[in-house]
């Protein structure tokens, strides 16, 4: 059954989901805003990422006690990797019974939010915290970036995987833009912050702004972009968001007096002490 959703709003948007009877959907926890009296919520630790090895948590495996093994292996090593991504270790599952159910998710920070379909031919990757909710025949998963490009990368070291079929809800900051590598020559270079997600067949990777030489710690220190950017490269689906997290927490710490503006801001501050 496809996903009857409807994203509203515009500073910061919400997803409305129309759920038939028996039709599961699921989110992160933190992500959900309200549903109708008859949609049920259970909260489990597995997701549907694992339920090749047996199924997630509340969920019965086959095999007997081998079955039960698998499935706790299974929901152990998806909690873990979610442990280690900095990820909510929790989903929350909402199936409608009796009739039609509606549920209301949204992201956690002022911006966008998109619907994404898979049909089974090509994953997406998203940055970390991306993911607001998915239909149950959604697999999440953790990716890693890799070793160097990772750690030079920042917020690139870990995406969230999307898998399967269905529809997956996404989340993030500022306004979106979708590009295409192939539209540009084949390979964009961006703010690795500005990343939302990107189809499989994108290659994603990080370079160095510039050499060690005056232009390239000119671009590192006053350039607001660090020592790297990410590449993007192929022909594939990309979005790109506004705002970076970091450009936000910039924006809020001033707001707070970081920079002792008062109402006027600049030179005619009238903030004491």
């Amino acid at each position: 059954m496809t996903l009857q959703q409807q994203i509203v709003g515009n500073a910061m948007q919400m997803a409305v989901c129309t759920l038939n009877p028996g039709q599961t959907v699921y989110c992160e926890a933190g992500k959900f805003l309200f549903k109708t009296a008859n949609v049920s919520m259970e909260t489990r630790l597995g997701g549907p990422g694992n339920r090749q090895n047996g199924g997630g948590v509340g969920q019965q495996g086959g095999g007997g006690m081998g079955g039960l093994l698998r499935q706790a292996m299974g929901t152990a090593m998806q909690v873990g990797q979610r442990a280690l991504a900095g990820e909510s270790l929790a989903f929350q599952y909402f199936t409608a019974s009796g009739g039609e159910g509606t549920v209301g998710f949204a992201g956690v920070l002022p911006g966008e939010m998109r619907a994404l379909e898979l049909t089974g031919s090509r994953a997406w990757f998203a940055e970390k915290d991306a993911f607001v909710a998915a239909e149950e025949t959604v697999q999440f998963g953790i990716a890693f970036a890799g070793g160097r490009q990772g750690m030079s990368g920042g917020e690139g070291f870990i995406l969230e995987k999307f898998t399967g079929h269905g529809t997956v809800i996404i989340a993030g900051a500022g306004n979106f833009i979708d590009l295409n590598p192939a539209d540009f020559g084949g390979r964009i270079e961006v703010d690795t912050g500005c990343i939302v997600a990107f189809e499989e067949g994108i290659q994603y990777g990080v370079q160095r702004i510039g050499g060690l030489n005056r232009q390239g710690i000119m671009n590192a220190v006053f350039g607001g972009e660090g020592l790297s950017l990410a590449t993007l490269e192929g022909n594939g689906r990309v979005i790109l968001q506004s705002m970076t997290i970091e450009g936000l927490a910039n924006a809020l710490k001033k707001a707070q007096g970081g920079d002792k503006q008062g109402p006027t801001g600049g030179m005619f501050s009238t903030h004491v002490g």
